[in-house]
């Protein structure tokens, strides 16, 4: 049997989820992963930037 659910959450994020992450600069990428920079701040980042280094991520965000 097929899964009809998977991927269905995406279609009410806006841009179907979809975006330029911050830290690598790619377009039109899935940002579903979400990391912390900052005391407070949370930025949305790609699957291949989800495991850069904490310092990639800060000086992405601008902190």
């Amino acid at each position: 049997m097929s899964k009809s659910k998977r991927g269905k959450v995406l279609w009410t994020l806006p841009s179907r989820g979809r975006g330029t992450c911050p830290v690598c600069r790619s377009t039109r990428i899935k940002l579903l992963y979400s990391r912390k920079s900052g005391p407070e701040q949370v930025v949305k980042v790609c699957k291949r930037c989800f495991n850069a280094p904490q310092e990639k991520i800060d000086a992405a965000s601008g902190v």
